[in-house]
C-alpha cells in the first residue's frame, strides 16, 4: 500500500514539473514572438539608374564572309619547265610583273627561222602585187603570195604567243601566297603555281531577311568586326543587291566594299556585319543587369520613396513588369512598363523583393556602355 503511495506521488510531481517547465518555455517563446514582431530588417543597400531617353541607330545584324574583289590561281598554260621564279612568296606585285619563266629555248630557236620566212613570204607577196598590176602574172598566183604570208605570220604569231604564254605575269596587283613550284620542276598544263589576291578593297557577301527588302539601298554605311580583330570595326558600304531572293531561305544576298588599307581582313573570313539604316530610333533604356528575367515575364524594382504610419520616410521597392525590345550593348531598350526619370535598380535584382526597404550606394555602380568591348582573359 505505502507502494502505490510513493508511484503516485512521484507521478503527480513529474506532473507538476513538466506543467512548470512548459510554462517557462511557453512564456520564452511568447516573448520570443513579440521580440521578432517588433524587430525591423535593416535596408537592403542597391545600385540604382535611370531610365533614360536616348537616340539609337537603327541597324540590321547578320553575318557573312569575305571575297576577294580581283583573285585567282594562277596556273600553267602550256607544259613546260621551270627555269626561273621571280617571285617571293607572301610578297605584294604590281600587274604585269614577272612570276615565273618556263623554257622557251624551243620556241626562241625556231623563232627566227619563222621570221625569215615571214620576210620572204612578204617580199614574194609584194612583187605579186606589182605582176599583177603589170598582168604578168595571174590572180589566183597573187592570192598564193598573200596565203603564204599570212600562213608565215601566223607561225611567228604562234611562237611568240607560246614564249608570252611561257614568260608568266601577274594579271593584276595583289598579294601573293605561298609557292607551289619548284626551280627545274617540269609542269604540265593546269599546275598550279600560287594564289594572287587583291587585299584592298575587298568584298563581305552576307544575306539578309526578305523583309529588310524595303529597307536596303546602294550606299548604306556597313560596319565589320571580325575574331582576328578585337576591339576593331571597319566601315564600307553596300555596293551591290542581288536583283532575286533566295527560293530555299527566304532571303536577299548583299554585298558591301570595305577598303581594306592595311590588309587585316582576308578573303574567307568569316565575319559579323551591321547595316547601318539613316533613320535613328528614340527609346527608353535601361542597364540589363536590372532585369529580373522569369517564364512569366520580366520585371523590374523601381526605387519609389514611401511614408510609414508614424510618419517617416523611407525608401521601397516596387517591382514592376515591362516588356523588352533590342539589346545593344550594356543596354536593353523597354516597350512597356516604364517611364523616363524613374530608378530602378541595376545589379543584384535576383535577391529582392516586391515592398522591401532600401538604401541607395551608388558608390560601386558599374560603368555601362553602348558599345563595349571587353579585353579578351
Amino acid at each position: 500500500m505505502k507502494m502505490k503511495k510513493r508511484i503516485f506521488l512521484t507521478l503527480i510531481g513529474l506532473v507538476l514539473l513538466i506543467a512548470v517547465l512548459g510554462g517557462i518555455k511557453a512564456l520564452q517563446i511568447g516573448k520570443m514572438i513579440e521580440v521578432g514582431t517588433q524587430l525591423v530588417q535593416p535596408p537592403e543597400p542597391v545600385t540604382t539608374a535611370k531610365v533614360t531617353s536616348a537616340s539609337w541607330e537603327t541597324v540590321i545584324p547578320s553575318i557573312g564572309s569575305l571575297t576577294a574583289v580581283q583573285g585567282l590561281t594562277i596556273a600553267a598554260e602550256l607544259p613546260g619547265k621551270v627555269v626561273e621564279i621571280a617571285f617571293t612568296p607572301g610578297s605584294s606585285i604590281k600587274k604585269r610583273e614577272l612570276l615565273l619563266r618556263q623554257d622557251t629555248s624551243s620556241e626562241e630557236a625556231q623563232l627566227p627561222g619563222t621570221k625569215a620566212s615571214l620576210t620572204l613570204s612578204s617580199l614574194n607577196l609584194s612583187r605579186a602585187k606589182a605582176l599583177v598590176a603589170e598582168e604578168m602574172i595571174s590572180q589566183s598566183q597573187l592570192d598564193t603570195a598573200q596565203a603564204n604570208f599570212q600562213q608565215a605570220q601566223a607561225a611567228v604569231d604562234n611562237l611568240r604567243s607560246q614564249i608570252d604564254k611561257k614568260t608568266i605575269r601577274a594579271p593584276f596587283s595583289g598579294r601573293l601566297g605561298i609557292r607551289l613550284v619548284n626551280l627545274g620542276q617540269s609542269l604540265r598544263e593546269g599546275d598550279v603555281i600560287v594564289s594572287l589576291q587583291t587585299l584592298s578593297p575587298i568584298f563581305v557577301d552576307f544575306q539578309l531577311p526578305q523583309q529588310h527588302l524595303g529597307q536596303l539601298q546602294r550606299g548604306l554605311r556597313v560596319r565589320v568586326s571580325a575574331d582576328g580583330l578585337p576591339g576593331r570595326q571597319l566601315t564600307g558600304e553596300v555596293t551591290a543587291i542581288n536583283p532575286q531572293v533566295y527560293t530555299a531561305t527566304r532571303s536577299i544576298g548583299v554585298q558591301a566594299t570595305l577598303q581594306n588599307t592595311e590588309e587585316l581582313l582576308r578573303p574567307g573570313m568569316f565575319v559579323s556585319i551591321e547595316v547601318v539604316l539613316p533613320k535613328m530610333q528614340t527609346v527608353l533604356s535601361i542597364p540589363t543587369t536590372a532585369v529580373l528575367y522569369a517564364p512569366f515575364g520580366d520585371s523590374v524594382f523601381i526605387v519609389e520613396e514611401k511614408q510609414t504610419e508614424d510618419g517617416k520616410k523611407h525608401l521601397a521597392l516596387r517591382q514592376q513588369f515591362i516588356r523588352l525590345g533590342e539589346k545593344r550593348g550594356d543596354f536593353v531598350s523597354v516597350l512597356f512598363g516604364l517611364s523616363s526619370g524613374e530608378s530602378v535598380v541595376s545589379t543584384g535584382v535576383f535577391k529582392l523583393r516586391n515592398g522591401q526597404a532600401v538604401v541607395v550606394d551608388n558608390s560601386l555602380t558599374p560603368e555601362f556602355k553602348l558599345n563595349p568591348r571587353p579585353e579578351n582573359n
